[in-house]
């Protein structure tokens, strides 16, 4: 009879474990798909991108830049892009005729601390303590024509600031860094082309 029992006790044993091992299939691939997930590095230990490295910088644009196009188009496109920019034509000193365009002044920032971080990105400044309150540039732009057709734009900025200590202040002309020549060659080369210079920056994550 313990025999019996045995045999039997055997037998549903290895009934269970064979129903067991038909279901383990399944579960096994659940347990091992979760274990993906659980046994990763956890994220306070991982390395996240925030968009970081995928800001797009493209080189500086060649000074003087080739543009296509009738000398006189191309003159009143300046003049109009200056427009959008709020940036006045000195008719007094421009010289239309001769292809020479200068603006007034042109004021970019003001405030000591503005001031400050505005003028030392369009500007090299070289005295540290000096106290700056405002800044401005002025443009003059040159349109050289080459064939008839491609013409050559020059920019050239005078950029200045109002520097001071409380008692009497002046206007310091400082060495152009070349972001204002930049910036304005690339607003009217997407004006002339329709296609602007500036990459497009991924705003992925």
């Amino acid at each position: 009879m313990k025999n019996l029992l045995a045999i039997s006790f055997v037998f549903f044993a290895a009934v269970a474990t064979g129903a067991q091992k038909g279901v383990d299939t399944q579960t096994q691939k659940i347990k091992d798909e979760g274990n993906k997930v659980t046994t990763r590095t956890n994220d306070a230990g991982r390395a996240f991108d925030w968009g970081k490295g995928k800001t797009k910088v493209r080189e500086r644009l060649p000074n003087p830049y080739k543009l296509a196009g009738r000398r006189d188009v191309l003159i009143e496109t300046i003049i109009e892009t200056l427009r959008e920019k709020k940036i006045v034509v000195d008719e007094a000193s421009s010289r239309l005729k001769d292809g020479i365009i200068v603006t007034q002044p042109f004021v970019f920032a003001k405030g000591s601390v503005i001031t400050r971080s505005e003028l030392s990105r369009y500007g090299v400044l070289e005295d540290p303590a000096t106290a700056w309150s405002r800044a401005q540039y002025t443009l003059t732009i040159e349109v050289q024509s080459i064939d008839g057709v491609q013409n050559n734009v020059t920019v050239n900025a005078k950029v200045e600031g109002r520097a001071g200590n409380g008692l009497m202040s002046e206007w310091l002309t400082v060495r152009s860094s070349g972001v204002a020549e930049d910036e304005f060659l690339a607003k009217l080369i997407e004006t002339v082309t329709g296609v602007s210079p500036d990459p497009t920056q991924d705003t992925n994550n």
